[in-house]
């Protein structure tokens, strides 16, 4: 199937671009989640009319988050969890656990925004995480996890 897409998809293509993709994959997720538009004579007429408003609000989309991204750039946060005596923590800390931290210092973030590299945290220390805030911009973040000694 031929979309149009109406903002940037990593590993396909930018705002504009008119690319061939496996039916489901327009059908499951580009179309509902408004990435893309299936391809016709119509739409990509209608596109080109509104080809500058696109651009005009996915590069306020991309200013807002290199905005956030400064913010955050090298932030750490603590977070803390029940562990054992030898620093392993009775279950791990989770990218919806890192979010929820970051929205009660203010962040607003998605828990699909949260990168864990190396998976769940299961010990306790600093671990380095990545947060993606666009697809073109992405922080680096420590978490940082104290024991609660039970």
């Amino acid at each position: 199937m031929q979309v149009i897409l109406l903002d940037k998809v990593v590993n396909l293509g930018n705002l504009g671009d008119v690319v061939r993709v496996k039916d489901g994959y327009a059908r499951n997720f580009l179309i509902p989640n408004r990435m893309a538009r299936r391809a016709t004579q119509a739409a990509v007429a209608e596109f080109e009319v509104k080809r500058a408003d696109l651009e005009k609000a996915a590069a306020e989309k991309l200013a807002a988050a290199q905005a956030q991204g400064e913010k955050l750039n090298g932030l750490t946060v603590q977070i803390s969890q029940k562990a054992g005596v030898d620093g392993r923590l009775f279950g791990s800390v989770t990218n919806a656990d890192v979010a929820e931290a970051l929205s009660k210092q203010g962040f607003q973030l998605e828990k699909s925004q949260v990168r864990m590299p190396a998976g769940p945290i299961k010990t306790t220390g600093e671990h380095p995480i990545n947060v993606s805030l666009h697809t073109d911009v992405t922080v680096e973040l420590t978490v940082s996890v104290q024991g609660e000694h039970a």
